[in-house]
């Protein structure tokens, strides 16, 4: 009985082991099956079409067509009364088809590719694609031409709205969220390259954030093949969802060599929602000049590191009101940190007219916060900064830190066209070998800050060195303007 017991018994751990040993090779198996399927999910796509299919109605190709001026060919020469005159003149008729005039208008034609982004008709293209046409024809996938009237654009993000009327509706595509968007990321372009009409392109996102020329530049790069006639044309995700709207290639041949720039979707959707309520763009405004922290600048001022924007210079506006001063470092806007110029720009731009927001600058060596109430940058476009109050004249000349400097006078007022309130000390001239010059600095330049304390006289810019010795800094940083446009510089103290 106990031999048959202990038989049971083993036989049941065997059992257990077994039972165990195929629920792990269960586990294993499922889990290696999972791996393959993510595997498979992440590689290539068996084929674009059903993707192509399902987006090809929303894309549309752009004809727009422009009046241009003729320019007035050479007339040739024959004497009054040759007997030549009537027949030389007959024949420039038959050239120029027998009007008698050669600067009659003729049409310009041009092609751009957009998308359908609601039922009711509205369009996005690019700004150039359509900029000053008389007549924009859009031409859809089936065949279908319809003009279109401009409802507005903005040529800092290179975007248009147009807008199509028709009876029934249309086929639209969707915005997607560009920031989710990873390098290596499938995507397909579509549009109108060269005029060949409705083609498809796939690649990859190459990379992610480039910035080209303009201040709210977000470009998503792409080796998707764009050329021209993709302006304009959209750049979809595996999803369906628009991501970028194809606007720029980096080409020495004007065709494409795997570089292409896609407006991303997220800077497109604030401009578009914009454009459609207004009719134009209305970006957010702080009102002031700036530049990047520089490691010497972040030494000069007592920062820890080179980060957020140097305030230049605060004309009359939002920032002035606000009491924010040049020499302020400008770490935070709206609950946002500041990385740089460019973070801070694209910040504000996208940031709602009229706002009040909290800026937190770096100043003195602390940090402090300031409440500013936001203007519209495309108001302020030609605000020009209040002149400096007027100083004594003390005519005086010095060599400091591998700069020959004067005080100024009403000759070198006149000379470098000084506005009559400016104050500072003009650079007369700067030693070749010295980090001044190394920083850029020239004759000519006006420094009106040095530690962020205004300069009257060269006894000003003295004590401001002392003071930053005193302090242990290794570098003083000035306030220097050429042409009226402002720019810090850390000027090592070892050259004085």
């Amino acid at each position: 009985m106990s031999q048959a017991l202990a038989l049971s018994q083993d036989t049941q751990r065997e059992n257990r082991k077994a039972l165990s040993w195929a629920l792990a090779m269960g586990l294993s198996v499922a889990l290696l099956l999972l791996q393959t399927l993510s595997a498979a999910a992440r590689g290539a796509p068996e084929s674009f079409a059903d993707l192509a299919e399902k987006i090809s109605p929303a894309v549309v190709n752009i004809t727009t067509s422009t009046t241009v001026a003729r320019n007035t060919a050479p007339r040739g020469v024959v004497p009054e009364g040759s007997p030549f005159e009537d027949f030389f003149r007959e024949f420039q008729d038959r050239n120029r088809g027998g009007d008698g005039g050669n600067d009659r208008p003729r049409r310009s034609s041009a092609l751009g590719s957009g998308f359908v982004i609601s039922e009711d008709g509205f369009v996005v293209t690019n700004n150039h694609v359509i900029e000053g046409a008389d007549e924009i024809l859009i031409e859809f996938f089936e065949g279908m031409e319809l003009p279109a009237k401009v409802i507005g654009t903005d040529p800092n993000t290179d975007i248009a709205l147009l807008k199509v009327e028709t009876d029934k509706p249309l086929s639209f595509v969707s915005f997607g969220d560009s920031d989710v968007s990873r390098v290596g990321d499938w995507v397909m372009a579509m549009g109108n390259p060269l005029g060949q009409g409705f083609s498809v392109s796939a690649g990859i996102v190459s990379a992610r954030n480039r910035a080209l020329s303009g201040s709210y530049d977000d470009y998503i790069q792409t080796d998707a093949a764009i050329n021209r006639g993709n302006s304009g044309g959209p750049l979809f995700n595996m999803d369906g969802d628009v991501i970028g709207v194809n606007t720029a290639i980096l080409s020495p041949n004007g065709g494409s060599i795997g570089i292409g720039f896609s407006m991303a979707s997220n800077v497109v959707v604030r401009v578009v929602d914009q454009l459609k309520e207004f009719g134009e763009t209305r970006r957010g405004w702080l009102g002031v000049r700036i530049q990047d922290v520089t490691d010497d600048v972040a030494e000069a001022i007592g920062l820890e590191k080179a980060a957020g924007a140097l305030v230049t210079d605060v004309p009359e506006g939002p920032s002035a009101e606000a009491g924010i001063k040049a020499g302020d470092v400008i770490m935070s806007f709206d609950g946002k940190e500041v990385t740089d110029t460019r973070s801070l720009v694209k910040t504000v731009g996208n940031t709602q007219v009229g706002k009040a927001v909290r800026v937190i600058v770096f100043r003195d060596g602390k940090t402090e916060t300031l409440k500013v109430t936001l203007g519209r940058r495309e108001e302020a476009e030609g605000a020009v900064p209040a002149s400096q109050p007027a100083e004594p004249e003390k005519p005086a000349q010095s060599d400091i830190l591998g700069l020959t400097v004067s005080e100024i006078t009403d000759e070198l007022r006149e000379q470098l066209e000084l506005a009559s309130g400016a104050s500072g000390l003009v650079v007369q001239d700067v030693d070749e070998t010295s980090k001044a010059f190394e920083k850029g600095l020239r004759a000519g330049d006006l420094i009106t800050e040095a530690g962020q304390q205004k300069l009257a006289s060269i006894e000003d810019l003295n004590k401001q060195i002392e003071a930053a010795r005193e302090a242990g800094r290794k570098s003083l940083l000035l306030l220097v303007r050429r042409a009226g446009d402002p720019r810090f510089v850390a000027l090592s103290l070892a050259d004085s």
